[in-house]
């Protein structure tokens, strides 16, 4: 990996509201959690700080996390959207950080290799935003973001995320295997779906 102390922000703070009761990041996949496999891929593609953005304790998220070298962040007000987890997680970067991958935690199709893909590309100093995508070209995740956008990416509100700033910035799609880099589970017959599609 070109860039292995490459910091990284994991969203994982919010509600799993669509999930009817249950938390999709603590779904289990190849019997984990979601939430753990992708840490573990995360703690595997840099030695770098990983963030988590998580609810306020007490919460199983915690406990899925803990033996982990990653720094659980509270958001109290992750209710106000995406903005507000960001914001937190920007603030809680190291001193001197140049580039941060934000991820969701929401993608069980993403690998240990995609991660190191889109790490590496950020090398590419024609952009200072660099973009998984689908094999199509559709913008995805993980996102890398270089520290001129640190100041921008800390004053954000709402649910939006950083999709007004990265309509203005030069950024790179970087493509993934399949849809890998898009497909999220939100529900639980997306959940029932995927499952039925992965056997």
């Amino acid at each position: 990996m070109s860039h292995p102390d490459l910091p990284i922000i994991l969203l994982a703070a919010g509600s799993s509201a669509r999930m009817r009761g249950t938390d999709k990041l603590m779904e289990e996949i190849d019997g984990q959690p979601l939430l753990r496999r992708l840490a573990e891929m995360l703690r595997a593609a840099t030695s770098g700080t990983i963030i988590a953005a998580l609810p306020s304790p007490p919460h199983p998220r915690y406990t899925t996390l803990k033996d982990l070298e990653i720094l659980c962040l509270p958001v109290p007000d992750a209710a106000e959207g995406m903005g507000e987890s960001i914001r937190t997680c920007i603030k809680a970067l190291p001193p001197g950080t140049t580039k941060a991958m934000i991820c969701l935690a929401d993608l069980p199709d993403l690998t240990t290799e995609d991660l190191i893909t889109v790490a590496q590309a950020s090398q590419d100093k024609t952009h200072t935003i660099w973009r998984g995508a689908t094999e199509a070209g559709k913008p995805g995740h993980p996102i890398v973001f270089d520290q001129s956008h640190f100041a921008a990416l800390a004053t954000l509100t709402g649910d939006q995320g950083a999709k007004d700033l990265i309509k203005t910035a030069r950024t790179a799609l970087i493509p993934l295997p399949g849809t890998r880099a898009l497909t999220d589970l939100d529900t639980p017959e997306a959940w029932a779906a995927w499952r039925a599609a992965r056997r």
